[in-house]
């Protein structure tokens, strides 16, 4: 009854979005239905213990869980042990009732931890959201430890590597009372840590999947990238609840110059011009990871996985548009309307499209910016380098329709084009490897030359004959 409510005050105050939304749900078809007989080999939905991994998978992440289970083969379970593993790290780092003492050999043991049957943890704070994924951890135990080979050594690779950037940052917030960042190469790394590795390790499980090219496990720069874009937009737009829970993530190299102290007085100076000044430079850090998301989704070639890594990166930049100059975001968690993440669900289907969806987003933060900002000519520049990257890669004047590509004749470029084929085409004219053969050609000519080719066969079989009478003794 709540959700029709909605549904109908949406349709009064934003009918736009209703249609949207109406849309999302009458076609946008699921890809896949883990819970089909056929999908479970692959889905595990036959056995308890996994049907239990993937109610955890919609208790933690909604947002997440969709394009999971949409994953083609055995890569939907593979990367929602992935994720629960990830999530399970996370939470007892997050965790600030748990002593350090304790923590620590915790998080360096982790990735042995994850394997160990019967291993769960009970020492959570009552308040920690997903305590419940650690109380049952023995049951996601029990699926990693059936997951193939080739997957398992690279999740607990990344979990190795992870927890054991996590656990320096703990200490530092332990021994210090707090986990400021100072520069933005700590944020970087703290980044790295958090989400760049996750970006690593789903890479190299493409890879080893088969579903994707083997040079991609190599282009790690790229996904570490991606990993950062989709964090820092997370950190951006999680500020006041993080802050209110002592996590300071945004690093006091650009906050501190505006004569800030503590995080909090962003918001509670209300000083709201500095403290927009300081949001534009996180989404301008943000953002110089946009191009390297688009050449890493360039790579892809399954569909499933296409979509994994599209859908997030385009709500990422729709955030970064939304937090923009946004003071709301100080006092409250913001997110993206419902309708509009179905839109970008439903677009994000090639990289073409999510190119043009970045191109959308940079020029609505680009006509945001206000020229006092001291940020305002970096923030040009980066939403340019978008503009830039999709013109190169998509020019904006080949026009895609069901008849094949045509040219917008009111663009210039569409004459140096026309300009620069018939060039082409004259030069290939006039090379004369390329010249039409004459017509005359056939048939005459060309009926010459098999008869006598013809002739000399036979004179050639008879001339054989004769030797062969003329000089064999007949027996």
């Amino acid at each position: 009854m709540g959700k029709l409510t909605s549904m109908l005050g949406l349709l009064l105050t934003h009918p736009l979005e209703f249609r949207t939304l109406v849309q999302f749900y009458l076609y946008h078809e699921t890809k896949r239905d883990i819970t089909a007989q056929q999908e479970h080999p692959t889905s595990g939905w036959d056995r308890a213990s996994m049907r239990r991994c993937w109610e955890f998978l919609d208790l933690t992440s909604r947002s997440f869980a969709a394009v999971i289970k949409e994953l083609e083969g055995d890569l939907a379970r593979t990367i929602c042990m992935y994720y629960l593993i990830m999530r399970g790290l996370d939470t007892i780092e997050d965790d600030m009732t748990i002593p350090d003492e304790k923590k620590q050999p915790i998080l360096r043991q982790f990735h042995e931890l994850t394997v160990t049957p019967g291993w769960n943890f009970t020492e959570n704070g009552p308040d920690e959201k997903d305590r419940h994924l650690l109380l049952e951890y023995h049951i996601i135990v029990e699926e990693v430890n059936r997951l193939a080979p080739q997957y398992k050594t690279v999740i607990l690779d990344i979990c190795q590597k992870m927890e054991n950037g996590m656990a320096d940052y703990a200490h530092k917030a332990a021994t210090n009372g707090t986990v400021y960042l100072e520069t933005i190469a700590d944020y970087d790394l703290y980044c790295h840590y958090v989400a760049g590795l996750v970006g690593e390790g789903l890479t190299r499980i493409w890879s080893a999947s088969g579903k994707e090219a083997s040079f991609l496990c190599d282009q790690l720069e790229l996904a570490n990238s991606m990993g950062l874009l989709l964090q820092k937009t997370n950190i951006i737009r999680d500020f006041r609840e993080d802050v209110e829970e002592r996590r300071f993530f945004w690093p006091r190299e650009i906050w501190a110059k505006y004569g800030f102290n503590e995080m909090k007085d962003l918001y509670e100076k209300g000083d709201v011009e500095h403290a927009t000044w300081i949001q534009s430079g996180m989404v301008l850090d943000a953002l110089r990871h946009a191009c390297d998301s688009l050449d890493y989704l360039r790579l892809l070639k399954n569909q499933s996985v296409f979509v994994f890594c599209a859908v997030p990166v385009s709500m990422a930049m729709a955030t970064l548009a939304l937090c923009f100059m946004n003071p709301e975001m100080f006092q409250r968690n913001i997110k993206i309307r419902k309708a509009e993440a179905a839109q970008l669900i439903m677009r994000s289907t090639n990289t073409r499209e999510v190119a043009l969806i970045f191109r959308e987003y940079a020029r609505k933060i680009h006509h945001k910016a206000k020229p006092h900002d001291p940020n305002f000519l970096k923030i040009s520049v980066m939403c340019c380098k978008i503009e830039q990257w999709c013109e190169q890669n998509f020019p904006s004047f080949v026009i895609l329709s069901e008849r094949g590509p045509t040219y917008d004749s009111a663009d210039k470029r569409t004459a140096i084009f026309r300009a620069e084929e018939k060039r082409v085409a004259e030069r290939l004219a006039a090379d004369p490897r390329n010249a039409p053969l004459p017509q005359d050609l056939f048939p005459w000519e060309l009926a010459a030359y098999v008869v006598g080719a013809m002739l000399l066969m036979l004179g050639l079989s008879a001339l054989i004959v004769w030797v062969m009478l003329k000089f064999i003794p007949q027996a």
